[in-house]
């Protein structure tokens, strides 16, 4: 399948707007703490190749273990992962797959037990980024890999 179009440069505005978004967010330290783990685990959810590819990239580049990587998509049987973790990663998928009634008490304060209100609501807004850019680039086929010399994720060494 080849790439329907480049929604980067036919919505460049909005599409710089959203890395300004993006950006924003990477300066806060729970976002830091989980951005691998929730944007691979949203990625897998919604099939997006091109955002799995690039983050696992983005991830094996600063340091992540090759284990947990191949774990991310089975946490919940996994050791490998400590409980904040297991918290980000339980909500992303709470978001991600948003049930029909909203996300369950019961997750909501699983995961409070774990998180601050403002790290929950910044979390929140990782998930909603990740999401959007996971919808873009499966609507317009976004080629995995396309992007790698542009962001330097050939320097993550799997190919």
């Amino acid at each position: 399948m080849s790439q329907r179009m480049n929604y980067f440069q036919v919505s460049a505005e909005f599409a710089k707007k959203y890395m300004d978004f993006n950006l924003a967010l990477k300066k806060k330290a729970v976002i830091q703490e989980f951005e691998p783990l929730v944007t691979i685990r949203a990625s897998q959810i919604n099939g997006c190749a091109f955002c799995l590819d690039m983050h696992v990239k983005e991830a094996k580049i600063h340091g992540e273990r090759e284990l947990r990587l191949h774990h991310i998509a089975i946490w919940r049987e996994s050791g490998l992962f400590n409980a904040r973790e297991r918290a980000a990663l339980e909500w992303t998928e709470a978001l991600t797959t948003l049930p029909p009634h909203g996300v369950p008490d019961e997750i909501y304060e699983r995961v409070r037990t774990q998180l601050s209100e403002e790290e929950l609501s910044d979390l929140s807004f990782l998930v909603i980024a990740i999401n959007g850019w996971n919808r873009l680039s499966v609507a317009f086929r976004a080629e995995p890999g396309s992007a790698d010399a542009a962001f330097g994720l050939d320097k993550a060494g799997l190919y």
